[in-house]
């Protein structure tokens, strides 16, 4: 919003049934000159803490919003301006600025709306769309995870662009059944997906296991892949952190899970309260224990990958990235090199095992580079 010249930074709302977030922290001062994209706080969500990006460039003119403070999408955080803006300007900007905030009826019942279920390779999964037009762009998701890892990075790709993300068998709101849970088992439910939506042709983004799957759909149909982004990909070499998958697996108590999901970021400290429930609450569905007991066992057997598509993703003649956090404890980041030279590799400082929830704005680009140059 933009008002005399004026920008208000308000609270962003990533993923359709947030509703409101907290300022962490600000990371620039007033009046301090800001580039565009650069960073300004940070807001805890329901998963981890996220960083809001200068939409614009100028000043940081005033912080509206201190640090500690919770507050609904939509709220006034800072107003950015030019160098020459007066405290009169500023003061009538934010005494006239109105909050829209979406009702929480109405955010329910837009992820309701959005959300649905397909049959899939014989299997129930669901999936959540956003956006219309061009290639679309399906996300696929990691091990224990589920579609709610992409909030930070679906609604931007959305934008003029049919985005779909999914949940695999054995995680979130799809069935609990996922057989041996193996590649080829894996690699058909997300070619039953692509049909069941009717999509011909997709540009696949995966993540860790996610990525596995989406190389193995590559390899298998590739005339159904526009490109492939593999972010902290499984597949590619062999070592994996043992404990982490093995902890995973056998977690049931807070601490536990607090720990493990600590491993996954850069900062630990990131992680919020509520994304340690919800992995809880997910852990205790009937079925998600031997749903990830088989998973494992299929691709992290002995804690070693045992899928190994390095010269089988050599082979494709499709744009492919990779997309990496430097600082990876479960995958090390040394495997994006065994990708061939035409691949684009992005190895991301100061970022952990979760690079589209850690820096989604930088991700979000990089898979948008891809998806516009092959739309």
């Amino acid at each position: 919003m933009t008002g005399a010249s004026l920008t208000a930074i308000t609270m962003p709302q990533w993923g359709l049934t947030m509703t409101e977030g907290k300022v962490v922290g600000w990371l620039k001062k007033p009046d301090q000159p800001l580039t565009e994209g650069e960073e300004l706080l940070e807001i805890e969500t329901t998963k981890i803490t996220n960083v809001v990006e200068a939409p614009v460039g100028g000043t940081l003119k005033r912080i509206v919003a201190e640090a500690g403070a919770t507050l609904p999408v939509g709220a006034l955080l800072a107003v950015i301006g030019p160098a020459g803006a007066s405290p009169a300007d500023v003061d009538s900007f934010v005494r006239n600025f109105r909050v829209v905030e979406p009702a929480k009826e109405a955010v329910g019942a837009q992820a309701e709306t959005l959300t649905r279920e397909i049959e899939a390779g014989g299997r129930r999964l669901r999936v959540l769309e956003t956006g219309e037009g061009g290639i679309p762009v399906v996300l696929v998701h990691g091990f224990g995870a589920d579609l709610g890892s992409w909030m930070f990075v679906q609604p931007s790709l959305a934008r003029g662009r049919r985005t779909v993300a999914l949940d695999l068998p054995g995680h979130g709101g799809s069935t609990k059944d996922v057989g041996s849970g193996d590649r080829k088992t894996m690699t058909v439910v997300l070619a039953g997906a692509l049909e069941a939506l009717g999509i011909g042709r997709a540009h696949l983004v995966g993540h860790s296991l996610g990525g596995a799957i989406a190389a193995s759909l590559a390899i298998a149909r590739p005339a159904s892949v526009a490109s492939l982004t593999l972010i902290a990909s499984a597949g590619l070499g062999a070592e994996i952190n043992r404990s982490f998958i093995e902890g995973f697996v056998r977690a049931e108590r807070r601490k536990e899970v607090a720990e493990l999901l600590g491993v996954l970021i850069h900062d630990p400290g990131a992680v919020s309260r509520r994304m340690v429930e919800d992995v809880l609450r997910y852990k205790r569905l009937d079925g998600v224990p031997e749903a990830l007991a088989a998973i494992a066992a299929a691709w992290f057997a002995d804690g070693r990958q045992a899928v190994d598509l390095r010269a089988e993703i050599a082979a494709l003649d499709i744009p492919i990235q990779a997309i990496w956090g430097e600082t990876d404890r479960v995958i090390p980041a040394s495997h994006a090199k065994s990708l061939p030279k035409s691949a684009a590799v992005h190895v991301l400082a100061g970022t952990g095992h979760m690079p589209h929830m850690e820096r989604a704005g930088e991700v979000s680009q990089l898979i948008d580079r891809v998806a516009l140059r092959e739309t």
